[in-house]
């Protein structure tokens, strides 16, 4: 007996000693690539593995939630994302405002060790900077999304020690990107964006620009440079363009704009009605509007806009 205690007393000791070595291994700080408040490349130090985190960005948070670091958000903005209940502000989470508007007194207040932010908050990138690193990311067309995705996901995990998740967690994105493509070769395609009863159209220099950079469709409303909601169109030029496929972003939906005229209320005019994307029946309403317009950049938005791309194109 005595000789089991002096063992179990000896593993107990050498399992106190390799964890004060761990503790004592492990960085107070690592330095990531973010971005400042212009958008542009820079190096950031932030704690290591942080314990109090604030979020501004819903894709961070995504990503986040992915990771199993959940527990450590004590402040977010406001959101509808299904997946994302757990972290709707209230007792336990505080409220930090909106991914547009950040509530700069309510983010000083839950005392974070690092904030997220998405670019609508990149004008509030210095007042956050005063309070706690900002960690600004965001996705990169030119790479495209599936890559932006791994490589913020990457970012993200580098601060906890975790990076060895993130393959994982993207497993399998490349093989589904692939056979949309396959679907989608020799294929053209108008993107489009409904708001405020108007019908813009989107290049693929920025959002839905999967469906064009990775999916593979023509897109034939690319004209270089996309503003931000898109760029003005009338219905006679795509009669005159005369896509093989449409591809339709609700943003007043996605945002649950009181009294708004649905997307396809805009889009199936008489005109639309008399062209050929229309009668083959190649019109595509993106069924998760929330997610394409203000979450793009996390693995699970990531998974179900390929869903929605799925589901009207290979289910047949």
């Amino acid at each position: 007996m005595k000789k089991l205690i002096s063992l179990l007393l000896s593993a107990l000791m050498l399992l106190g000693l390799a964890a004060a070595a761990s503790a004592e291994s492990a960085p107070e700080t690592v330095t990531i690539t973010s971005l400042n408040g212009n958008g542009e490349a820079v190096e950031l130090e932030v704690p290591y593995d942080p314990q109090r985190i604030a979020i501004l960005d819903m894709a961070s948070l995504d990503i986040l939630d992915s990771l199993g670091l959940g527990g450590r958000v004590v402040g977010s903005a406001t959101t509808t994302l299904e997946y994302l209940q757990d972290y709707v502000p209230g007792d336990a989470i505080a409220n930090l405002g909106t991914i547009k508007e950040a509530d700069l007194e309510a983010v000083m207040a839950c005392e974070p060790d690092v904030i997220f932010i998405g670019g609508r908050l990149s004008a509030s990138y210095d007042a956050l900077s005063e309070i706690a690193p900002v960690v600004y990311l965001s996705t990169d067309a030119e790479i495209g999304v599936v890559e932006s995705v791994r490589n913020n996901a990457t970012t993200i995990a580098s601060m906890f020690g975790l990076e060895a998740q993130v393959e994982e967690l993207m497993a399998g994105f490349d093989a589904r990107i692939e056979a949309l493509a396959a679907f989608a070769e020799g294929k053209t395609a108008i993107v489009g964006l409904c708001t405020s009863g108007s019908f813009n159209i989107l290049g693929s220099d920025g959002r839905c620009s999967i469906i064009s950079v990775e999916v593979g469709f023509e897109n034939l409303g690319d004209s270089g440079v996309t503003s931000t909601h898109g760029n003005e169109s009338s219905f006679e030029l795509i009669v005159e363009l005369s896509p093989d496929y449409m591809f339709v972003l609700d943003r007043d939906a996605a945002i649950g704009t009181d009294g708004a005229q649905l997307a396809q209320e805009i889009v199936e005019n008489e005109l639309v009605m008399d062209t050929d994307v229309y009668k083959n029946g190649n019109i595509v309403y993106l069924a998760n509007p929330t997610v394409w317009y203000t979450a793009e950049g996390g693995i699970t938005a990531l998974d179900i806009m390929l869903q929605d791309l799925e589901g009207e194109l290979l289910a047949a």
